[in-house]
C-alpha cells in the first residue's frame, strides 16, 4: 500500500489521530476528518509534422508511408531542465480534458492547430471542435513528485498532424520551456528524456503508427 505523509494532523481538528489509508484516503479518528486524495487529469501531446510531400494527412493522422518528424520541447526548469518532452499538462478545476490540452498548448508553445484557426471555436460546440482535431492514442497511469508530494495522475496523450508547422510558427513561454527540435523517429534518443512516462508515450504512438 502507498504511503503520504502530506499530513502529519489533521486539517480539521489539529490532532494527530489522522491516518492514512487504502491508497487514496486521510481519515482523523478523532473528529471524522475524510478527504480522498484522488487522481489527477494530465495531457500531453504529440504533434506530427508531415513531409512536404505527403498528400494524405488529415487532422489527426499522417499515413505510414509518408515521413513526419516530432515536435519536441526542451524543458526550461527542473525537474529535468534541459531534457525532451511534449507539450502538455494538468486539467484545471473546471476544465475538459481536451480544453485542458488546448490551453497548455496556448500557454507553452503559444500555438493553435491550423484546423482551429479555419475553423475557430465555435460558440457551444468546442468540445466537438476540439474531438475534430486532437486524437486520443494512449493513457497511463503515473506518478508526479511536486516538493515531496507524490500526485497520482492519469496522463492522456494526443496526437495532431500540422503540415508545415515551424518553428516560426511557436511562441514558447520561457519560463517553463527553453526551445523545442523536431525529430524524425530514427533521430529519436530515448536518453534525452525527461519522464519514463514520456517515453512511454513516445513508443505507444511509434507502435500505433507502424500499424496504420
Amino acid at each position: 500500500m502507498q504511503e503520504c505523509s502530506m499530513f502529519n494532523f489533521c486539517p480539521s481538528c489539529a490532532s494527530k489521530k489522522i491516518s492514512f489509508n487504502e491508497g487514496k484516503v486521510f481519515r482523523c479518528s478523532g473528529c471524522g476528518f475524510t478527504y480522498y486524495h484522488n487522481i489527477a487529469a494530465a495531457t500531453g501531446c504529440l504533434i506530427s509534422v508531415p513531409d512536404a510531400s505527403c498528400n494524405r494527412c488529415t487532422a489527426t493522422k499522417v499515413s505510414r508511408a509518408d515521413g513526419e518528424k516530432l515536435l519536441f520541447t526542451i524543458r526550461g526548469r527542473e525537474p529535468a531542465a534541459g531534457k525532451l518532452d511534449l507539450p502538455g499538462g494538468f486539467v484545471d478545476i473546471g476544465e475538459g480534458v481536451l480544453e485542458g490540452l488546448y490551453r497548455e498548448l496556448q500557454e507553452e508553445i503559444g500555438w493553435t492547430p491550423p484546423q482551429l484557426q479555419a475553423n475557430g471555436l465555435q460558440a457551444g460546440c468546442m468540445q466537438a471542435c476540439l474531438a475534430d482535431v486532437f486524437r486520443l492514442y494512449a493513457s497511463f497511469s503515473n506518478v508526479y513528485l511536486y516538493k515531496g508530494i507524490e500526485y497520482n495522475t492519469c496522463d492522456m496523450y494526443f496526437s495532431v498532424c500540422a503540415p508545415g508547422l515551424s518553428i516560426e510558427d511557436l511562441h514558447l513561454d520561457q519560463s517553463e520551456i527553453s526551445g523545442v527540435c523536431f525529430l524524425k523517429p530514427q533521430e529519436i534518443d530515448y536518453e534525452r528524456f525527461a519522464f519514463p512516462s514520456t517515453i512511454k508515450a513516445v513508443k505507444a504512438y511509434l507502435g500505433i503508427r507502424r500499424l496504420d
